[in-house]
């Protein structure tokens, strides 16, 4: 009996300990349901719920004419999120009487597949209930548009299961065409797997306008790791702002091709070249360009913003200062020695050798003779080179010039507590050795000296635009109101000129058109190798008109090894005489001074043109014309005893055709038609064409026609 009791007395003892454990679990869920309810169900959120960044739009830089030179296009990701509501209510039902309908418009717009492979795959997945199936990248906007306009999606917004991730690819519509300035917007994932944006030219220096703000997206975690985005839980991103370049289109792809022109003729290492509007300081052109394995050239590197020894284009600094302090005057006589001159036991020779001894500083400017350069140096400014260097620190040769790209060499200008300084120092700085400064700095010397001594800060961007209403622009800038007396600029003036004329530029010098300018060859360090691989460095500075100018130039070109022909008059000059050349027919300003050549027309007569056209004139001329054309709506037209005769004129498909003896409007109708940019200079008929007939055309690309005046 007492045994029993004991059995049963635990057993009471037990189950009211799993009742009052029972209470205890029910009171702990009544209270974490009740009060504690909210904290734990955000804590379950925020487990499977995350805010994740949606890049802005990334903002458009455009050339001064409003042409795009940099812009984003989007593109989007297709995922399918299979346990969306509008797929599977209903176990389906409405999914699957879409299906068909569903699967053919996706293989109509996206391509590639069959509508029954579209429908196979998508069954597929639904029986799985994917939560998150890619089902297309990389589509484009209009493709985008179409899959939203799809019955199914459109009627079942929110919940119809497709979600479009957006992404954007940058495009330079133009191509190679300065890009190195306007700049690359790539990014990349690191060994981390961060994120990493590299930007360079404008598109770095300007990333914070163009970028705009990053917004929010709320994503789910679903079964694989993967998130889904939450409908309706965007914060929308702000786009980017807009940028207006000074870059002017054709000036710029008159640069590029007439710097590749010469440099693939020479087998150059690497070159720039810069087109400056003398009385702003815009840069219209900044091309770059440099060599590549394969012997290709691109833009890979910005050559116009990178220090360098300036050699013999940076004598116009030295005549600056000895007649801005009245050492000299132009017709100050200075004996060059036959180009040859030892001083403190190094010798300075003259680049090209000549027996000339007894010239005027003007002369030896012409010359480019680093004696007489070197002699004004040691003669007026030995023993107090500190007033040289102050000239250069009032040109601002001291420092950038502060134009608005990123990466902009500092110059080095020695002086005497350098620890580089040495005797010989002072006299090799005056043809532009023993000191490093930038392409651009130079030109800003030249383009002050084309605009009445007015130094301009050169730039290049007008404008910051968002939403087509300008929110920010810029002004030409000016350094310093004048770089010398009147005198001293009038005397550089007639110097430069001079060397067009009568000096090292001479036979760059044109019957059409008047420039200035200086010449420069300089041997320039290989690395370890030194000077001993004897690569030079050509170079052209100056600007056009001579009297009123318009633009100033700068081209620099440096050679490769052991080249045969690497004088900056060779090399460099030619490039500039090319771009002036072409801008005195395109541009109106300077087209009113050119001097057109009177020329007989010496093409056979025979026309060309089109033969609807021909066969009104010779219908109102009562002229009789034999048509073997065929229908075609070209015709070569030849004058003949009995009349005129009249053949088909074609062309092969993808080529460049044959447009010399066309008129200009029916050449420009022809090539027009086959997406080729036309720029035309002259009147007529065409005389010659930049792209020879027969090669191979592009979509886009430039040919220039020169048209001549026939005289009877």
């Amino acid at each position: 009996m007492e045994t029993k009791k004991d059995i049963l007395w635990r057993t009471y003892l037990i189950y009211i300990g799993m009742l009052v454990f029972g209470i205890c679990i029910f009171a702990k869920a009544l209270y974490i349901q009740r009060v504690e309810g909210t904290y734990w169900k955000s804590l379950s959120d925020s487990l499977h719920l995350e805010y994740r960044e949606m890049d802005a739009e990334r903002g458009t830089i455009y050339s001064e004419d409003g042409r795009m030179l940099s812009s984003s296009i989007p593109f989007f990701d297709i995922y399918l999120d299979f346990g969306a509501e509008g797929i599977q209510e209903k176990n389906g039902e409405r999914f699957k009487q879409h299906l068909d309908s569903l699967s053919y418009h996706l293989a109509y717009i996206l391509g590639e597949k069959s509508p029954e492979y579209y429908k196979r795959e998508l069954l597929d997945v639904f029986d799985r209930r994917d939560r998150y199936h890619l089902l297309y990248k990389n589509i484009g906007f209009g493709q985008y548009q179409a899959l939203r306009n799809i019955s199914f999606i459109q009627k079942n917004k929110n919940k119809n299961g497709f979600i479009f991730v957006e992404k954007e690819k940058r495009l330079n519509p133009f191509g190679e065409l300065a890009k190195r300035t306007i700049g690359l917007s790539r990014e990349y994932l690191d060994e981390g797997g961060k994120l990493i944006s590299t930007n360079v030219g404008l598109e770095k220096t300007y990333d914070s306008l163009l970028k705009g703000v990053t917004g929010k997206r709320l994503v789910r975690r679903v079964a694989g790791g993967a998130f889904v985005p939450v409908e309706g839980s965007e914060i929308e991103p702000e786009n980017g702002k807009d940028i207006i370049t000074t870059i002017d289109v054709n000036i710029q792809d008159l640069a590029e091709q007439a710097l590749l022109k010469v440099m693939s003729e020479n087998e150059c290492t690497n070159g720039t070249c810069i087109v400056m509007e003398v009385k702003t300081g815009k840069i219209k052109a900044i091309a770059n360009l440099g060599r590549q394995p394969d012997g290709s050239y691109k833009e890979d590197f910005n050559y116009a913003i990178t220090r360098s020894e300036p050699g013999s284009t940076f004598k116009l600094m030295t005549m600056l200062a000895a007649l801005e302090d009245q050492y000299i005057n132009l017709n100050t006589q200075v004996n060059i020695e036959g180009g040859k001159w030892n001083f403190s036991g190094r010798t300075v020779w003259d680049s090209e050798r000549h027996h000339r001894t007894q010239v005027t500083y003007q002369q030896a400017f012409e010359l480019s003779s680093n004696v007489g350069m070197a002699k004004l140096a040691v003669n007026y400014y030995y023993n107090n080179p500190t007033k040289f260097i102050a000239h250069l620190q009032r040109l601002n040769l001291h420092k950038p010039t502060g134009i608005d790209l990123v990466g902009e060499s500092k110059p080095i200008i020695p002086g005497p507590a350098s620890p580089n300084w040495s005797n010989v120092a002072l006299p090799w700085m005056s043809f532009g050795y023993n000191l490093s400064i930038s392409p651009l700095q130079t030109l800003s010397v030249y383009n002050a000296i084309a605009n009445g001594g007015k130094m301009m800060r050169p730039y290049l961007v007008n404008a910051v635009m968002k939403d087509g209403k300008v929110i920010q622009s810029f002004s030409p800038t000016r350094l310093n109101d004048s770089i010398c007396s009147r005198s001293t600029l009038q005397q550089l003036q007639a110097c430069l000129e001079g060397v067009v004329t009568n000096g090292t530029a001479k036979g760059l010098q044109s019957p059409y058109f008047t420039f200035a300018g200086k010449t420069g060859t300089a041997m320039v360090a290989n690395g370890n190798k030194g000077y001993t691989e004897h690569i030079y460095q050509a170079s052209f500075a100056g600007y056009f008109p001579a009297h009123d100018p318009k633009y100033s130039c700068i081209v620099v070109i440096k050679n490769k090894p052991h080249a045969l022909r690497y004088y900056g008059a060779l090399i460099a000059g030619p490039v500039f005489k090319e771009i002036a050349s072409k801008l005195f027919t395109v541009d109106a300003d300077l087209y009113a001074t050119f001097r057109h050549r009177q020329m007989k027309d010496t093409t056979p007569v025979e026309w060309k043109g089109s033969t609807r056209d021909f066969s009104v004139i010779a219908k109102k001329m009562n002229t009789r014309m034999s048509d073997s054309s065929r229908s075609s709506a070209w015709s070569a037209v030849k004058q003949e005893a009995a009349g005129l005769s009249a053949h088909a004129w074609t062309n092969a498909s993808g080529t460049m055709p044959d447009v010399k003896g066309f008129g200009l409007k029916d050449a420009l109708d022809l090539l027009e038609q086959l997406q080729l940019q036309v720029i035309a200079y002259g009147k007529g008929k065409v005389l010659t064409q930049s792209i020879q007939a027969g090669l191979p055309i592009q979509k886009g690309q430039t040919v220039y026609l020169n048209l001549t005046q026939p005289i009877d």
